[in-house]
């Protein structure tokens, strides 16, 4: 793949960038599906990061499942200080509802979108949008939700990672807004069988607009947080 340019968002992430020619494009809304402990919030903490350390680019994670309290003990089991890049206002996170975020998307004056706009937010995590489909039972409607939240942070000109879930009804649930066709990017972490062992793998299915990596590679989770593996 081609190496790291100036015009791609990268993520910090060894391999992963290699797989996505770069990075992400800029302003792209990217899927990342996967079962629950294959490490979608940890890919997200560490595209945050790499933002907030590397590129001098403020970072918003919006959690509706876990406070704050529990991602600075995820993080720390990485290896990652969190507070740090807190307190140098590059990193903020956020424990709020799928509605009142909703509702403050659409409000200028919300919390959320003063904070968009005072810290300059040009990387935002949400974990996760599986919890949309609980608000709806048409599938219109849920198409709306999904399109109302990326017009409004491409409006911002934000890089945003849209975590979902996968397996059981998971992934079927968030597929009937027709999200695929919206997103700019999906990644699909998964669990696979390698010589009777369970091992993590991620390939990315979708990347609009640029040469990306069609392979599935195995990757792990240690210190330091997500290495993707060479073919």
């Amino acid at each position: 793949m081609d190496n790291v340019t100036d015009e791609c968002v990268a993520t910090g992430i060894k391999g992963f960038d290699e797989m996505l020619g770069g990075g992400f494009l800029p302003n792209s809304m990217v899927l990342v599906r996967g079962a629950p402990g294959t490490g979608k919030t940890s890919l997200a903490l560490q595209f945050l990061l790499h933002g907030a350390t590397r590129h001098n680019e403020s970072g918003l994670l919006i959690s509706f499942e876990e406070f704050p309290s529990s991602l600075h003990r995820d993080a720390e089991s990485l290896g990652w200080n969190l507070r740090d890049v807190e307190e140098s206002g590059k990193l903020h996170l956020m424990f709020t509802s799928p509605e009142v975020f909703l509702s403050s998307l659409e409000s200028p004056d919300s919390r959320l979108n003063r904070l968009i706009v005072s810290a300059n937010i040009r990387r935002l995590a949400l974990d996760s949008i599986s919890h949309f489909d609980r608000l709806t039972n048409d599938v219109r409607d849920l198409r709306h939700i999904y399109t109302s939240v990326m017009n409004g942070l491409r409006r911002e000109g934000i890089t945003a990672m849209l975590l979902g879930e996968e397996g059981r009804s998971g992934y079927r649930r968030i597929a009937r807004g027709g999200i695929s066709f919206i997103v700019d990017a999906i990644v699909m972490l998964r669990y696979v069988e390698i010589e009777s062992a369970m091992q993590r793998a991620i390939v990315v299915l979708k990347m609009r607009g640029s040469n990306h990596a069609k392979e599935i590679r195995r990757y792990e989770i240690g210190p330091g947080g997500i290495e993707v593996m060479d073919v």
